[in-house]
């Protein structure tokens, strides 16, 4: 989600000066201040926060906007699709398409077995 992005660019930007060295933070921020702490905080933590922060602005905006015109999205998600759009779907499939499917299974199915450790 954009706000769990905006706060990883932040924590980044926050992190690199000191990573650095740059802008004599040598020792880092001052302890105690916000840029301290933020720079302090475990990256485990971090993304706890993230996700928090994230849901908490997806149900405020959710309740907040207008509900959706349902005509607007019809099929296009699996909620939305209609006995039509799921046959239009499956008649634009071909073997090529179904083929390629089970080749990337396949692979992925090899991978997870080839390093199961």
């Amino acid at each position: 989600m954009i706000v769990g992005f905006a706060l990883g660019i932040f924590r980044m930007l926050v992190d690199t000066p000191v990573t650095l060295g740059l802008a004599g933070l040598q020792n880092g921020y001052p302890q105690g201040s916000f840029l301290w702490v933020v720079n302090n905080i475990y990256f485990q933590y971090f993304s706890v926060l993230i996700t928090i922060v994230s849901a908490i602005v997806m149900v405020v905006v959710s309740h907040v906007t207008a509900e959706p015109d349902y005509q607007r999205i019809s099929n296009l998600t699996f909620e939305t699709t209609t006995g039509e759009g799921r046959a239009n779907t499956r008649a634009s499939w071909t073997w090529k398409e179904v083929a390629g499917s089970g080749l990337v299974l396949v692979c992925i199915m090899g991978a997870y077995l080839y390093f199961r450790g």
